[in-house]
């Protein structure tokens, strides 16, 4: 086997109620894991979508209503379906912009943990329709010369898928293959990685192909009258378009990456309004108080007047002086004072 793994590659195929990612319900899935050792496990489900599934689409896969009304309904399942996955890879045919989206809606309306963001994917029709441009149909044909048996059953075209890639493995050993800027180079070999790579040159953020990254990284809207613009950019402008999206018949995938997208974006905004907060001059009011000096008190000393002879609080005494004796004088003056008129 010229694939080298280094983890299993796990290739599946759904069958649905009808296309519409958001609104539609998966009726059967089937995983082939492809093992590291070249050993193979399948596993195949049938699983009631716990809506009718319409005509039209039973007609397609030949599954209907009463083929379903006994099996067990996703959110029963898809802890099992995702434990049986594991950490590999996926691979489908078109599962890029059909399969993987849908089963991710289901896996999130379950609430199972399904991370996608360490995992390869091979998009088979992406292989063929950039080498050959055919179906699944013709593609099993071209490549291993075989028709397929028990067509729109899961098993039989997730087994054709299988096949076909392995085949063009072997078919484009060596094939150059020019991109739109004129490069050349040999896309397809037997390297996940690389695989993966040119499988997903539209280079979706949400697989549905609402949102997009550009050749920087950055992730711009993908359709309507913002189509080309960046994300953060419509957030900035147009705030309202992020509830509007979230609130919208959109899957609930793309509703998740636009969420991260948000997060980031508003913590970058916050991040901003701080910084500038911060460098702005405050007022006067607000200044910083300079730093008050540090107060001394001084012992105070009653000053000590009784050291000043001014000051001193003595008693007045007159200089004693000698008695004088009774004269005449002194008896008549004191008759004139007394004298009666």
């Amino acid at each position: 086997m010229k694939l080298k793994l280094k983890r299993p590659l796990a290739f599946f195929d759904l069958e649905t109620t009808g296309t519409n990612i958001g609104a539609d319900r998966i009726v059967e899935i089937s995983v082939i894991k492809l093992n590291p050792d070249g050993s193979e496990e399948v596993k195949t489900w049938r699983v009631h979508p716990g809506i009718p599934i319409p005509l039209e689409s039973s007609l397609v896969h030949g599954i209907y209503d009463e083929h379903i009304q006994n099996e067990k309904q996703f959110k029963e399942l898809g802890q099992e379906i995702a434990d049986f996955i594991g950490d590999s890879d996926l691979a489908g045919y078109n599962s890029n912009k059909f399969d993987i989206p849908m089963i991710m809606e289901e896996f999130l309306r379950a609430g199972v943990n399904f991370n996608l963001d360490a995992r390869h994917f091979v998009d088979v029709q992406n292989i063929f329709h950039q080498m050959e441009q055919r179906t699944l149909k013709a593609a099993y044909q071209f490549y291993c010369n075989k028709v397929i048996e028990n067509a729109h059953s899961a098993e039989a075209d997730t087994r054709a898928t299988m096949e076909v890639l392995l085949a063009q493995i072997e078919r484009y050993e060596n094939v150059e293959w020019e991109d739109k800027k004129g490069n050349k180079l040999v896309p397809v070999v037997g390297d996940v990685e690389a695989l993966h790579v040119f499988t997903n040159l539209s280079k979706p953020v949400d697989f549905a192909g609402r949102m997009v990254y550009n050749e920087q990284g950055e992730e711009l809207i993908n359709f309507g009258k913002h189509k080309g613009k960046r994300v953060e950019d419509v957030l900035t402008a147009e705030p309202s378009y992020y509830s509007w999206m979230m609130q919208g018949d959109f899957p609930l995938y793309t509703k998740r990456k636009l969420e991260e997208i948000h997060a980031r974006w508003n913590a970058k905004k916050t991040a901003e309004r701080q910084a500038n907060k911060a460098a702005q001059p405050k007022p006067a009011d607000q200044q910083p108080a300079a730093p008050k000096q540090e107060y001394q008190k001084k012992e105070y000393t009653k000053p000590d007047h009784t050291k000043n002879q001014q000051y001193q609080n003595k008693p007045y005494k007159k200089k004693d002086e000698p008695a004088q004796p009774v004269n005449d004088d002194m008896l008549a003056q004191l008759a004139l004072k007394f004298k009666k008129g």
